[in-house]
């Protein structure tokens, strides 16, 4: 959104100027005490001075504007890579949490049978036998 409002004020700049400077040419100009012949070989002389002026005021906005999207896309892709890198992150220590709480849980399960296998065996061993 301030791209659009920037963009807009070098705009309005650009044509504000170009304006200020015609209007300015012509009274200076009108104003001068020349010949018709003269007053209108210096309007055209202004007017290609103009021309090319805003032929290169268009080139350097133009490569301005090349050169912001070109660096709004460098950091896009810039962005998009950091956060696919801390997504891998993110990925890897979830697959070693989950593989850490498998092994907690399979070793708490050995625990637990040995413990099982322990009390019936205990349980048989004091059992009185009936014969």
């Amino acid at each position: 959104m301030a791209t659009d409002d920037n963009n807009g004020m070098a705009k309005g700049m650009v044509i504000g100027f170009l304006a200020g400077s015609v209007v300015g040419a012509i009274i200076a100009l009108l104003y001068a005490p020349k010949s018709g012949k003269e007053l209108r070989r210096e309007i055209k002389e202004k007017v290609g001075d103009l021309r090319d002026e805003v032929n290169d005021n268009l080139k350097t906005a133009r490569t301005k504007a090349v050169d912001m999207i070109n660096e709004g896309k460098r950091r896009s892709d810039q962005v998009v890579s950091d956060a696919k890198v801390k997504a891998e992150h993110l990925l890897d220590d979830a697959d070693k949490l989950l593989s850490l709480a498998r092994e907690r849980a399979g070793d708490e399960a050995s625990r637990v049978k040995a413990a099982f296998r322990a009390g019936t065996d205990a349980y048989k061993s004091d059992k009185p036998k009936n014969s």
